[in-house]
């Protein structure tokens, strides 16, 4: 990856149908979330690019930024159904940051890689140099799905 882009991969046994139904849906993010930032969600699933949700965010539980718990509203960029999904984050800091974060899905004959990705290529000059990416490692993604796979194998 590059310098200002990380990603993780695993392929976990159900079909794209089943896990995008969690990665659309607010509360999905917030029982996937291994960083413990993500505390509820409010809003329907997704269906389109400019869709939103707001997420309550409690980032005490990283320990690297006094902030607190605070609001976030989840703006939806690209919505394939059952392939991609990605989103930006409009929050405590203004203007916005710009970060991207989103999922990949291939269909698989023994299930589905799934590819969880931040990017933050794209950042409002503001932010730049000042230390803020990644937020969370592309250990904490992994473990995001990990958390993803246990939840639509359990079914």
């Amino acid at each position: 990856m590059g310098d200002e882009r990380i990603e993780a991969s695993r392929v976990i046994e159900a079909p794209p149908e089943e896990i995008f139904a969690v990665l659309r849906d607010p509360r999905g993010h917030v029982t996937i979330d291994s960083s413990g930032m993500l505390m509820s969600a409010e809003g329907e699933p997704v269906s389109a690019p400019g869709d939103t949700f707001v997420v309550h965010m409690d980032r005490e539980s990283l320990g690297d930024r006094p902030m607190g718990r605070y609001d976030v509203t989840v703006h939806i960029r690209s919505y394939q159904p059952d392939r991609e999904i990605s989103w930006s984050i409009d929050g405590v800091m203004q203007p916005p940051i710009g970060h991207v974060y989103g999922y990949r899905l291939e269909p698989l004959s023994d299930g589905t890689r799934v590819t969880s990705w931040c990017d933050w290529s794209d950042i409002h000059p503001d932010y730049r140099g000042r230390g803020l990416f990644p937020v969370i490692s592309d250990t904490a993604l992994k473990a995001t799905l990990g958390i993803l796979a246990r939840t639509v194998q359990r079914g």
